[in-house]
């Protein structure tokens, strides 16, 4: 008997996400019946399809080039199977959406509570990331990202705030004893807490104030990971490490509390905010068809 189609899911599930575990963790399915799953699917081929090591699963090259082939395959057979989906009372299936850190905490939390009540046949699986990625390519359904790092193909729906803002902030005891800043300028004088994309970039700060823009790129004690490690860099602002430069919205609880203090106010930038996007060259499944008609009917 060949391959069956829950084991090429299971080895696409393996691949994509690096190891048994995190398949698992991502899919809802057990490690133990991922690692039967390829097992069995590379007895059928005969052909060894992952290298294991404790630390790593990697594709062989036989199991990278049926990924290549094979990822376009299973989409053709997901938007198959989404057809019959139409004619179901109620929409079911899996959603999946890759979504900047940023949107994981501070857009989702208010939007899918009252989408999952409404459709509970769907399950929604979240990977975040603040990598920009081929959604399509990553088995991903659509994705969230900000105005300037969506592409043009890509069908864009508003999501969440429609205007932000980035905030620098610091604890009033770093302020007491540094100063305190009177234009962006002034940061380079100052402890500032920095944040860098996994690609090796580091965005600099800006400001913007009566038409003037300012970009500065200030130094500090502590650098971490930009989305993923933001809560550490909020701790160490918190304990007068530094000057801290995020979304408002992430900073606002502390700064209502009073342990942040905000720092050159009148210069924050205001930026449009977060969209959906997914390709328009593929039928629409349902669960993100779903999505997308609760997003336009709650105005975003």
């Amino acid at each position: 008997m060949g391959p069956d189609l829950d084991a090429l899911n299971a080895f696409m599930t393996v691949a994509r996400a690096g190891g048994f575990r995190e398949g698992a963790r991502v899919s809802g399915a057990s490690a133990s019946a991922l690692s039967e799953s390829v097992r069995r699917l590379e007895a059928a081929l005969g052909v060894r399809l992952l290298h294991r090591t404790t630390r790593s699963v990697v594709p062989t090259e036989a199991g990278a080039q049926l990924i290549e082939r094979l990822g376009p395959a299973l989409r053709e057979v997901e938007d198959a199977l989404d057809v019959v989906n139409v004619f179901r009372a109620r929409p079911a299936g899996t959603l999946r959406l890759n979504v900047p850190v940023s949107a994981a905490r501070l857009v989702l939390p208010s939007i899918l509570p009252p989408f999952l009540a409404t459709f509970p046949e769907i399950r929604v699986e979240i990977v975040a990331e603040d990598d920009f990625v081929d959604v399509v390519a990553a088995g991903c359904d659509a994705g969230i990202r900000y105005d300037e790092r969506l592409e043009q193909d890509m069908i864009a729906v508003p999501i969440g705030p429609r205007v932000q803002r980035f905030a620098t902030a610091a604890a009033p005891a770093y302020l007491n004893r540094r100063g305190r800043p009177a234009h962006p300028r002034d940061l380079l004088a100052h402890a500032c807490i920095r944040g860098r994309f996994r690609s090796g970039a580091m965005p600099p700060w800006e400001f913007e104030r009566d038409g003037e823009i300012v970009k500065i790129d200030p130094a500090g004690p502590l650098l971490v990971s930009s989305g993923t490690a933001a809560d550490l860099a909020i701790s160490a602002a918190l304990a007068g490490a530094g000057i801290i430069y995020l979304f408002e919205d992430w900073l606002r609880p502390h700064l209502d509390s009073f342990m942040l203090e905000p720092v050159l106010e009148p210069w924050w930038q205001a930026f449009s905010g977060p969209f959906l996007y997914y390709s328009g060259r593929r039928l629409l499944p349902a669960p993100l068809k779903a999505f997308v008609d609760f997003l336009r009917q709650a105005g975003g």
